[in-house]
């Protein structure tokens, strides 16, 4: 019987029929539809005894070949195309949340309403466990709209219980109404928008300004660094021997700043002494081994910086991702 071919030939075809089944009846997964989003935008890093949470507010595209200036066109292309970049480059927006245990301090808050597809700080912040009402003290590196922005949330304070450090030069560049209707047209809608989210905070108390290197809270310093804009900080935090430095604007575009220090912005105020700031940031975090938290690098736009040999320019190591609690 074993040997009859018929009886063969209907075992292979029941065998057949029966494999053929589950995919004559799956259903066709490829016509899914595509979710198109990303997860929310946040990064947990401990830095000693610190928790430090990136937090992204969106991504921005910018016209890099009109807006970086002190070097030839041809020379930006090629830093891009190196990079993988086209001239439209898409920028992150990212701010830092410091828990010092004592303190839980912002420093930026994104774009809020004043542009750009961004405006997700507040909802990454909850994902990330926080309430805006637990947030104690906001410190601005400067007041551009993508980092003064977040301030408010509609007609109302985001953050109702933070007390609010600027720069005492950037409050009294960008909150004068004198200097606004001296400055050009073309860029008189940076100040309306420093004023209309800053000043509800001048009108509740919450605004203190500090002039030049402060200590804010225990382990957390304010460091000048005037030139983007007249009050430009960078804050340092510190905590059990190791170091984060917070850049804000102090650089853009990673493609090309790193290799050339030199090259400029057209937000900058003034690009000659923001480009000095920017070679001596490149400079002490490489030699000293500074974790860097950069406003417009990839987020989490956190990483180290390596002097390249010759000395002209650097190398941008990004922080190994990390999903360990300790």
């Amino acid at each position: 019987m074993r040997g009859n071919p018929v009886i063969r030939f209907l075992r292979h075809a029941a065998a057949a029929t029966l494999l053929a089944l589950p995919f004559a009846t799956a259903p066709a997964w490829a016509e899914a539809p595509m979710v198109k989003t990303q997860a929310p935008g946040y990064y947990r890093h401990m830095l000693g005894d610190f928790e430090v949470t990136v937090l992204l507010d969106g991504t921005i595209k910018l016209p890099i070949l009109k807006l970086l200036t002190n070097a030839k066109p041809e020379q930006l292309k090629a830093a891009l195309q190196r990079g993988f970049l086209r001239e439209q480059v898409e920028t992150s927006v990212n701010a830092y949340l410091v828990n010092t245990g004592a303190k839980l301090v912002l420093i930026d808050t994104g774009t809020g309403a004043l542009f750009g597809p961004g405006a997700q700080l507040l909802n990454n912040l909850r994902a990330a466990g926080y309430t805006p009402e637990q947030v104690d003290e906001i410190y601005i590196t400067h007041m551009h709209g993508d980092h003064v922005g977040g301030l408010m949330a509609g007609a109302s304070r985001a953050f109702p219980n933070a007390t609010l450090r600027i720069d005492k030069a950037d409050t009294d560049f960008w909150l004068s109404e004198a200097v606004m209707n001296r400055a050009p047209e073309s860029v008189r809608d940076f100040f309306k928008g420093a004023m209309a989210s800053v000043n509800p905070y001048v009108a509740a108390g919450k605004l203190k300004t500090f002039e030049g290197a402060t200590e804010l809270v225990p382990g957390v310093h304010a460091m000048p660094t005037y030139g983007h804009t007249p009050g430009h900080t960078i804050y340092r935090v510190e905590s059990k021997g190791q170091t984060l430095v917070l850049w804000g604007d102090l650089m853009h575009v990673a493609a090309v700043q790193f290799d050339n220090p030199n090259v400029t912005i057209t937000f900058d105020i003034d690009s000659k002494k923001a480009a000095e700031q920017r070679r001596k940031a490149f400079a002490e975090a490489a030699k000293k081994g500074w974790l860097v938290g950069v406003a417009h690098v990839s987020f989490p736009g956190l990483g180290h910086l390596r002097a390249q040999p010759g000395g002209k320019g650097y190398t941008w190591v990004p922080l190994n991702y990390s999903t360990l609690k300790d």
